[in-house]
């Protein structure tokens, strides 16, 4: 998550891309070409999945794996030539609760991970503690908080397109991350309060 990031969590500015991974797939058969259509959406699936399963590469690789898994088993399901990129997030969105979900009821069985890696910038740099906080301060939002924040702020989904893939009314989308925009500029303020008294 760089600047750019933190300008559309909070309101404004364009979303970054990450690196891509190769998902891989056979060549010569009727998936290969459904895959041709997934294939340039994977960037901004996988950087979802990371932040929803704080920055764990492996999980969050196979959360993206389970999500083109089942797209493509039921790709009989997308209502062509509809929002592709939309019920995608849809699909990976709904894999996530449900392993959550069930992770609640069996607590015992499946560990729930709360990683947050540090970022790769030396201690002193202003901008490298600040990007820090904001990371830090996403993480503790609400689980459906933060959930909403990162499809409208960081994917640039649209208040009607959030509302279908969190199966939500367009009403509680904007409530929600009304609230989570204030609550993250507030965690801010007080973690650079927090700082300047440091300082002094």
């Amino acid at each position: 998550m760089d600047g750019g990031a933190t300008l559309a969590l909070l309101g404004g500015g364009a979303s970054p891309h990450r690196r891509r991974r190769p998902y891989c797939t056979r060549k010569g058969t009727k998936l290969v070409r459904k895959f041709d259509l997934v294939e340039p959406h994977i960037p901004s699936l996988r950087r979802y999945a990371m932040v929803l399963l704080r920055y764990d590469e492996e999980r969050s690789d196979d959360l993206v794996q389970d999500c083109l898994v089942r797209a493509m088993s039921r790709w009989h399901l997308w209502r062509q030539p509809g929002n592709l990129r939309a019920w995608l997030f849809t699909i990976l969105h709904n894999i996530y609760v449900n392993d959550v979900q069930k992770a609640a009821a069996r607590p015992n069985v499946i560990e729930l991970h709360e990683y947050l890696p540090g970022i790769s910038v030396p201690p002193d740099q202003g901008d490298g503690l600040a990007l820090r906080e904001v990371v830090q301060a996403v993480q503790r939002l609400p689980e459906e908080q933060r959930q909403i924040l990162l499809l409208v702020g960081l994917e640039g989904f649209s208040y009607e397109e959030t509302a279908e893939i969190a199966g939500i009314p367009v009403g509680t989308v904007m409530s929600r991350l009304s609230r989570a925009r204030r609550k993250l500029r507030g965690m801010l303020d007080d973690s650079g309060e927090t700082n300047e008294r440091k300082i002094t």
